[in-house]
């Protein structure tokens, strides 16, 4: 089942995100990993700045977690994470889909360069890699990251995009 996530479930989201950003470790710039991947006040800041978090259900515990953020003329799909032990389950795919449904505007997800596996999971739903040039334009408008770590990020695009762009 997939529902909003209420704020009161903020420690079951950190959860399923930093079980699920383990697959980082070793993979995205050292200075960039930290554990925990995401703390509270981070988390809480996110949602403070217009992240809505969705979550996957299943046997009464969230299994995936993904955030939803309207800016500007676009979309974005934020922190998209499934636990480990239920990746390659379809949860993923469900939570992106649902949240698709829920945007009329075109949709942009950023990622690191380096995790491969996240890349590929968002092309084989539609998406498509921005090229570099209009990279790091596009995430100093829509994200607030560090150069450091734009400098990591890759941004990907729905068809809704690529035929606006």
């Amino acid at each position: 089942m997939i529902k909003r996530c209420p704020q009161v479930e903020i420690d079951s989201i950190l959860t399923v995100i930093n079980d699920a950003a383990q697959a980082y470790k070793g993979v995205i710039p050292q200075a960039l990993w930290h554990d925990s991947y995401m703390g509270r006040d981070e988390l809480s800041n996110e949602i403070r700045s217009g992240v809505q978090f969705w979550g996957y259900y299943g046997n009464r515990s969230l299994l995936g977690v993904m955030g939803i953020q309207d800016k500007q003329d676009v979309t974005l799909i934020r922190h998209a994470y499934v636990r480990t032990s239920d990746r390659r389950s379809g949860v993923g795919t469900k939570l992106l889909k649902w949240l698709e449904k829920r945007s009329k505007k075109p949709i942009l997800i950023g990622t690191w360069a380096d995790a491969k596996w996240a890349i590929d999971f968002y092309k084989k739903n539609g998406y498509t890699l921005i090229k570099a040039e209009e990279r790091g334009m596009l995430l100093e408008k829509y994200w607030s990251v560090l150069p450091s770590q734009a400098e990591a990020s890759v941004v990907l695009a729905d068809p809704k995009w690529i035929r606006s762009a």
